[in-house]
Formats: structure tokens, sequence, C-alpha cells
């Protein structure tokens, strides 16, 4: 079976499906990660808020080029086949109208899509029609949290008009979760997904692979795994949400 999962970023799937995505591809099923918020900033100055987060990482100017390294580097370790698509991280989005960046705070990336992005949600949703394999099981965010990438590949997705599976977005449902039932579209079930002890092993890896983010969710790579672990335990299992009824 070919399982293609969207990720708003580079890191998005690792953190959240990581060890089911190892065990789908060790039993003989071809995962696939396309990561939407890949591309490079557009030319010109970057916002303060951008450069700050650029700081956090530790990455400076050529943040999107580590960014993808890592992925590649997670990816391998996951079995998976990875695509990196060309539309830059929130951070750097500018209007289109004035230039202006267009998300400038965490109240920003944490909030709703600009109104001047819905030809971009378009645009991304007919880039993954383009290439979607026809009989391809297309996984994408629940969009937990609320980061505005998030919700520009669930509205590219959703206006695919074909079934669709969602994952919850690790770690905002660690402290989001009770949104998890109100962000489920209608004629949705849950399906809890199994994962080895070499299958968490490579889920730890993978994260611990996406070096530049570690510090903005744990001070350490052992916290991670703790949490990680913590999640899977308190779940028993990956969650995903597939859809029933009629022509699925």
């Amino acid at each position: 079976m070919e399982w293609i999962y969207l990720s708003p970023h580079l890191d998005d799937i690792a953190l959240s499906c990581g060890g089911l995505v190892w065990e789908q591809a060790n039993a003989g099923d071809r995962p696939t990660i396309w990561s939407l918020c890949a591309g490079d900033p557009p030319g010109g100055e970057l916002s303060p808020f951008a450069e700050s987060l650029q700081s956090r990482w530790n990455t400076g100017g050529e943040s999107a080029a580590i960014r993808r390294s890592e992925d590649a580097h997670a990816c391998a370790r996951l079995a998976a086949a990875y695509r990196h698509f060309s539309i830059p991280d929130c951070i750097y989005r500018k209007s289109p109208q004035d230039g202006r960046p267009l998300y400038t705070s965490e109240e920003a990336i944490f909030g709703l899509l600009d109104p001047v992005e819905q030809p971009l949600v378009d645009a991304v949703s007919n880039e993954i029609r383009q290439s979607l394999p026809a009989e391809a099981a297309l996984v994408c965010p629940l969009t937990v949290g609320g980061h505005v990438d998030h919700r520009l590949v669930r509205a590219a997705a959703e206006k695919l008009g074909r079934p669709l599976w969602y994952y919850a977005d690790y770690p905002y449902v660690e402290r989001y979760g009770e949104q998890v039932p109100e962000l489920l579209p209608g004629g949705c079930e849950e399906v809890l997904w199994k994962v080895s002890g070499e299958g968490m092993q490579a889920w730890f890896d993978s994260v611990a692979t996406h070096r530049s983010q570690i510090g903005s969710f744990w001070p350490d790579i052992e916290s991670m795994e703790s949490a990680l672990q913590h999640y899977y335990q308190e779940n028993g299992g990956i969650p995903l949400w597939r859809p029933t009824g009629p022509g699925v």
C-alpha cells in the first residue's frame, strides 16, 4: 500500500508519526513524506521574528537548507521516501500586495491564515493533485494547536475532494488534546497503530535528526524520548483517523 504523508514543516511527520512510518516501510508498504513548507525564503530582509527563530535554531541564513538536510536523514532513518515542496515557511512569507511579512509573532503563526493566502491554498492543492498517485492513502494534519502552516496544508488537502486520513499534530496535541474531537470531520474512526521496540528507536532517532528543532520543545534528547514514549503509552499506539462510509 502506498501512503503519502503531508507534513506542513520538515519535522512534523517525524514528530507525529515517525514510528508508524517505520513500521509501514518495514512491513512492505511504501510511505512517502511530502514536506510542503520547505522552500527557501524570498529575497529581501527578514522580519525580526524570523531572525529570532533562526537564532534559536542556530541555523542563520541557511535555515531552510539545513532543515532539508536534517529531514533527508530523518526520512532515511524511517526508510521513507520524501519530497520537499518549494513553499517558504510562514515566518518568511510576505503579502503579494504590499510585501509586508504576514506572520511576525507567536500569536500570528498560531492564528488564522491571512486572507491574502487563499490563492496559495489553491496552488498547493493543485500541486498535490498533479503528483498524487490515484490509489495512495493520503494523510494530513488535524491542525491541533492551529499553526497557520498546518491550516494551509489541511485546507489544500480537503480541496482535493477525496477521502483523507488524519494525524494528531505532535507535540501540540499534548497541550491541546481537547481540540481533537472538534477538529475531526464527520464519518471518521480512530485506528491505533502499534510500534515495536525497533520502531520506537527509529522514531526517537528521526526526531533527534532534526537537531535544529529540539530546543523548541525540549531541553535535551533524553527529554524528547521520554515525552514520545509517554505519548505512545498514553494512547496505546499512534492514532490515525480514517474515513468511513460509502465511496471509501
